[in-house]
């Protein structure tokens, strides 16, 4: 039989169009010798349910999706329509996976059970962070960790399970719904971020291997907070006022955080007389985020310690958060060291 070479030389006709998410994750699967394509489903189902929560917020201002819910969270935040509608999305895309035995939910007051004993993960899930945002069509997005259960396959599923430290991860990313869609992951061997195609319905590898610059020129910080921090905040805020730092705040934590990954900056929600505790909840938004600015060259802290080195005492558990390029985060520590 006749054969001829492909050609290779027909860009001008047909661009690439890249790696396609599921491509990538079938080949680091080698990376996770105790999984067998476990974790690899899972990432699967989240971008599954990222995809739907995507087209329905891209179509929010045309169906009854947008303002409250009426019905308040556990943290006595008011729930928005699309944070039920995400919850249920993320939440049906694991258990129709199958590998997942329970899931920790912004939007649940307890642990959700699966009722699948063989899972090996726990999942813990912001569906919707910065929901608020939609009715103004301000960029919001999806924060995820992933966990191995401890306890054996097969018995329920224990407190030890799910209340671990950050450092556990054996996953964690998020997805950004703004100009574009985007989803950013890591398994701890660097993290790489996906676009997502909407015509093909698939995402593709468009930052790969991502880092943060180890200094910036952003602050990002609720500048209404000032009058209840600490003092050697503002005086390190000045600093950076100094050296000709800009003030960048959405107000969606993932817009913010993905924003100074790619440019150098800090994000500061630190612990207030109104709220000592901070503001953000360590279970499915600081560890997950803490995690993925490790992996791409940043620092995460609570001021005093490590993001993920944190015990978690419950599961909506709050905590201080200072977060960016490396350098800028060990000057905040310095500060309030003082």
């Amino acid at each position: 039989m006749k054969t001829q070479p492909y050609k290779q030389d027909t860009g001008k006709l047909a661009y690439k169009v890249g790696v396609t998410l599921d491509r990538f994750i079938k080949s680091k699967q080698q990376d996770f010798p105790f999984a067998t394509g476990e974790l690899s489903q899972i990432l699967r189902d989240i971008a599954l349910a990222s995809k739907i929560v995507s087209r329905e917020i891209s179509r929010a201002g045309l169906s009854d999706v947008t303002g409250s819910f009426g019905q308040t969270n556990i943290q006595g935040e008011e729930q928005q329509k699309l944070d039920v509608v995400a919850n249920v999305r993320f939440t049906r895309a694991l258990t129709k996976g199958g590998e997942v035995c329970a899931v920790v939910s912004e939007e649940e007051d307890l642990v959700i059970d699966l009722q699948n004993s063989k899972g090996k993960y726990v999942v813990a899930i912001d569906p919707l962070d910065g929901s608020s945002n939609i009715d103004v069509n301000v960029s919001i997005g999806t924060i995820f960790s992933i966990y191995r259960r401890k306890t054996p396959t097969g018995s329920p599923i224990q407190e030890q399970d799910v209340l671990q430290k950050g450092s556990e991860q054996v996953a964690a990313g998020y997805v950004l719904y703004g100009s574009s869609t985007m989803l950013v992951y890591s398994t701890g061997n660097g993290a790489n971020g996906f676009t997502y195609e909407r015509s093909l319905g698939e995402f593709f590898l468009s930052h790969p291997q991502m880092q943060m610059p180890a200094d910036g020129g952003i602050y990002t910080i609720n500048e209404g907070l000032t009058p209840y921090i600490n003092p050697n905040i503002l005086s390190y805020l000045e600093g950076c006022k100094r050296k000709g730092a800009s003030a960048r705040y959405i107000g969606s934590l993932v817009a913010d955080f993905h924003r100074n990954l790619l440019k150098g900056g800090i994000y500061l929600y630190p612990a207030t007389s109104q709220a000592p505790n901070g503001k953000i909840r360590l279970m499915y938004e600081a560890n997950a985020l803490a995690f993925i600015a490790e992996q791409v060259g940043g620092a995460a802290s609570d001021g005093t310690k490590r993001i993920l080195d944190i015990v978690p005492e419950n599961l909506h558990q709050r905590t201080p958060i200072y977060i960016g390029s490396k350098n800028m985060v060990s000057g905040l520590e310095k500060a309030l060291s003082v």
